[in-house]
């Protein structure tokens, strides 16, 4: 069986394993090779928590006071409106409270599984410890906003994760970096990969030893009766996993798909003073956490609708430099400053599933923050239905249909 995978980031490099592993032929198509997927720039937590959709109405309420130019994560630049403006009305039907807790549903069903299923995952590249399941911290700067923080987690379904007081030792480690944290919480039963870096040459080694053809440039499909090709490359199964790009794809061959870029930016600077063994740190009040990797320290956050190709907003980075100084956080110039682009539908669920229009035709996309907790249960699942098996979970709520199709 020879199968063609679209997408070279974390969900399209699990699955080509996944697949390769069950005796398939794969070739994985990487269109957006030397450019820094997603996947590649995320804050490496295995968020199990984040079972609640942010299509919600809680979300909706607090539109306002997240806006950017308040001081605020969340950027909505005037410019591309035509962009974003589509997708939050859309935001605004799935965040209606019955679709809200179907939409829990659907995700927390995923949620559960993701954690073995990376750790199934490091156990076959041979590198177990590539996942550290010491759960992450979240911390604010007031007792007020701590108060709120823990009482609003306290209500979340937060899954198979769970939420504990700190130990003074701990509290201490965390302000011994920012000195003005008020008060934190432990979350255990979530998780971090240890570096990107090593995770891609791990993924790349065991794609390498499991014959994944690898190849790079653009991907059209083309309708053929009620199959799909892709000129150049020869394929019994099509697997459209291309991120923000799949929505062009999936157009082709009939399927909506309304994605949009969710751009979120990212600052590293060298781990001087910053503890290894320290688990992803949040800072709430400031919608950024912080990750250490290997010899660097990564501060991401942001949450900016538009068009995946615009220029990055530098102001972004300026932000999350500032945030570091306010902190105190041991982090100094030179940084590096990255921006990439999560593909994001409107009701926060991934799109994972065959396709109604096209008989060899897959998808696995839109996964927005939750790329890198949902890659290996993602590629399990689907790899079970290309090879003819009954998946773990119903895909049914991930399937595109639920948006309609193209004429």
């Amino acid at each position: 069986m020879r199968i063609l995978i679209i997408g070279g980031g974390v969900v399209g490099r699990t699955l080509a394993l996944a697949l390769a592993r069950r005796g398939a032929a794969v070739t994985l198509l990487d269109q957006q090779a030397g450019v820094p997927a997603a996947s590649w720039g995320n804050a490496g937590h295995i968020a199990t928590e984040q079972v609640e959709p942010l299509a919600s109405p809680a979300t909706l309420v607090g539109v306002p006071r997240r806006l950017f130019w308040r001081g605020g994560p969340l950027s909505l630049p005037p410019a591309q409106a035509r962009d974003w403006l589509p997708f939050a009305l859309r935001l605004a039907w799935a965040s209606r409270p019955p679709q809200h807790r179907r939409g829990r549903a659907a995700l927390g069903a995923l949620l559960a599984e993701a954690l073995p299923a990376w750790q199934r995952l490091a156990g076959t590249l041979g590198d177990a410890a590539l996942v550290r399941a010491n759960g992450h911290l979240v911390a604010w700067e007031s007792d007020a906003s701590a108060a709120r923080g823990r009482a609003a987690w306290r209500a979340a379904d937060t899954g198979t994760a769970t939420v504990h007081a700190v130990d003074a030792a701990t509290l201490a480690r965390v302000r011994a970096l920012a000195p003005g944290v008020a008060d934190a919480i432990r979350f255990a039963g979530s998780a971090q990969v240890s570096d990107l870096d090593r995770l891609a040459a791990a993924l790349d080694a065991a794609l390498d030893a499991a014959g994944v053809a690898r190849a790079t440039g653009q991907a059209t499909l083309e309708r053929v009766g009620d199959r799909v090709a892709v000129p150049g490359h020869a394929a019994d199964h099509v697997v459209v996993a291309a991120g923000v790009g799949s929505r062009a794809l999936m157009a082709a061959a009939g399927e909506r798909a309304p994605l949009i870029a969710e751009r979120g930016y990212h600052v590293r600077a060298a781990a001087h003073g910053w503890p290894a063994d320290l688990p992803p740190l949040v800072f709430e009040d400031r919608s950024i956490i912080a990750t250490r990797y290997a010899d660097r320290v990564q501060l991401a956050g942001f949450v900016e609708f538009g068009r995946a190709a615009a220029p990055p907003d530098p102001r972004k980075w300026q932000r999350l430099e500032a945030h570091a100084a306010a902190l105190g956080l041991p982090l100094a110039a030179p940084f590096e400053r990255w921006m990439g682009a999560r593909p994001t539908l409107p009701d926060y669920l991934p799109a994972i599933g065959r396709s109604t229009r096209a008989a060899n035709l897959y998808y696995s996309f839109g996964h927005q923050h939750l790329g890198l907790t949902l890659a290996p249960v993602t590629a399990e699942l689907l790899a079970d239905i290309i090879a003819g098996a009954a998946p773990a979970i119903d895909l049914t709520p991930y399937a595109l249909r639920r948006f309609g199709t193209l004429a």
